[in-house]
């Protein structure tokens, strides 16, 4: 069976071929300092991402397995559940090439906020605004990069928000104002794709990976490698 997925504590600065350069790095990080003090996660390969294109965009076998055992170990570690509506664990979804290209990959933030989960967010850190503002960011992002909804759509719900509380800046707005402006971007997500958005975070991890492993043939991606001669 080919191992798709490592551990951040199962790899090295050797293996950037296979891990990428964060995946690689953080390992590394981790092998030095020891996984105390690094935060805990998992790399998919490289080889997955390619697997991923030359099957038509299709995961390979077993991927998404291991990368659920990989989850299984991080809430062990963390003490937290992804999506857990006390006391949720969040995680970000990142690219890392194997050749380093700054912006041109995309990532997901907050990943395992949802209606129920943005609640125990508020509740352990003891800051509503806070997490409506996690949640309104992830289902902007989310809807950006995993479904492809233009950025301007969010944008202009917001300027919409600040005009109607004749405010200025994003961070004026309160938590009845960013809780409303998240129910106006989840209703942006089901206009543009006629779906809604998706509250499983199960869901929502195999969305944002498979978003991030598209991005590789991206205009943006695809551009920079002709412009600098990258593979």
């Amino acid at each position: 069976m080919t191992r798709w997925v490592y551990d951040f504590a199962d790899g090295s600065k050797d293996m950037r071929e296979l891990l990428g350069g964060k995946g690689a790095n953080v390992a590394e990080m981790t092998r030095v300092l020891g996984p105390d003090r690094v935060p805990a996660g998992f790399t998919i390969t490289t080889e997955a991402c390619v697997e991923y294109m030359n099957a038509d965009r299709s995961e390979p076998a077993e991927m998404a397995e291991q990368v659920a055992e990989a989850l299984e170990r991080l809430e062990e570690r963390a003490g937290k559940r992804l999506g857990d509506r006390d006391d949720p664990l969040l995680v970000s979804v990142r690219s890392g090439a194997r050749e380093s290209m700054p912006g041109m990959l995309d990532t997901v933030l907050n990943l395992g906020l949802n209606d129920e989960s943005v609640e125990g967010l508020a509740e352990t850190t003891d800051n509503e605004r806070f997490a409506w503002d996690s949640y309104r960011r992830f289902v902007q992002m989310f809807g950006n990069v995993s479904r492809g909804i233009a950025g301007e759509r969010f944008e202009d719900a917001i300027k919409a928000a600040k005009h109607e509380r004749d405010v200025t800046e994003d961070t004026d707005l309160d938590v009845d104002a960013l809780r409303e402006l998240t129910g106006t971007f989840k209703s942006i997500y089901s206009e543009e794709t006629g779906d809604e958005f998706p509250q499983d975070p199960q869901e929502q991890l195999r969305l944002a990976i498979r978003a991030v492993f598209d991005s590789w043939v991206g205009d943006r991606a695809v551009e920079y490698r002709r412009q600098t001669g990258s593979r």
